[in-house]
């Protein structure tokens, strides 16, 4: 594991742009590098990145779908607080999303939906371009946002059904 002690929050992201414009997504310092940017943004945030990757390894498992209040819940934390924490380019949902590539894993953020969207697993069209752009970024190419999102949401009961 690289020491990045000697970097600034800066430096890391500075980073992590240069590995995503050269779409160097999957070298193991890139890895390493959303693995640093998670645990610091863990310092300042109340949500819990290690909790909500466990709840939604478990909606996985289970085969179901949950909701951004789930993932404030299983924090502890209100979600008139949260909220202003979860969405948007480096939110609490990207951190997951990079966390989930970093680790190998699905793209455990296809099933966290609003609560409209629960019933059929649906993204709004807000929080689905912000899934797409955030998987962009780590290097899927998605051209149909919502046959994308569906197939990650897929590949999540998959994996889940395999544990």
């Amino acid at each position: 594991m690289t020491d990045f002690s000697s970097k600034s929050d800066a430096a890391i992201d500075q980073w992590v742009v240069n590995f995503e414009k050269r779409g160097e997504t999957v070298a193991t310092l890139y890895f390493e590098l959303l693995e640093e940017r998670a645990r610091r943004a863990q310092k300042k945030q109340s949500l819990d990145l290690e909790k909500s990757l466990a709840t939604l390894k478990q909606a996985a498992i289970d085969g179901i779908c949950i909701t951004y209040g789930d993932l404030a819940k299983t924090s502890g934390v209100d979600w008139s607080k949260a909220r202003h924490q979860m969405n948007g380019k480096h939110g609490h949902l990207d951190r997951l999303l990079e966390i989930c590539h970093a680790r190998r894993l699905p793209l455990l953020t296809a099933i966290c939906v609003n609560k409209g969207g629960l019933k059929d697993g649906e993204l709004e069209e807000n929080a689905l371009a912000g899934f797409a752009d955030g998987a962009r970024r780590i290097g899927r190419t998605v051209t149909d946002e919502q046959a994308f999102h569906h197939a990650c949401r897929e590949e999540c009961w998959v994996w889940g059904r395999a544990q």
